[in-house]
């Protein structure tokens, strides 16, 4: 997982402010939540896991009906 200390203090910073839907039902820490989003953002574009991924498993027409 990525440290939340190798993150860019100016991102955190932009994301610790809260979306609309975010501030509606508000944070105990949007700093600290800011850091944890980022985070796992990062690991997700670093380590994809193409079992999870919408774009690794294609699905036929079959597969829809």
């Amino acid at each position: 997982m990525t440290a939340r200390d190798d993150l860019p203090a100016d991102a955190v910073d932009e994301r610790a402010d809260l979306l609309p839907e975010e501030r509606a039902v508000g944070s105990a820490d949007p700093q600290a939540q800011a850091e944890e989003i980022l985070a796992e953002s990062v690991d997700r574009t670093e380590h994809p896991d193409p079992d999870e991924s919408t774009q690794s498993g294609r699905r036929t027409s079959a597969d829809t009906v």
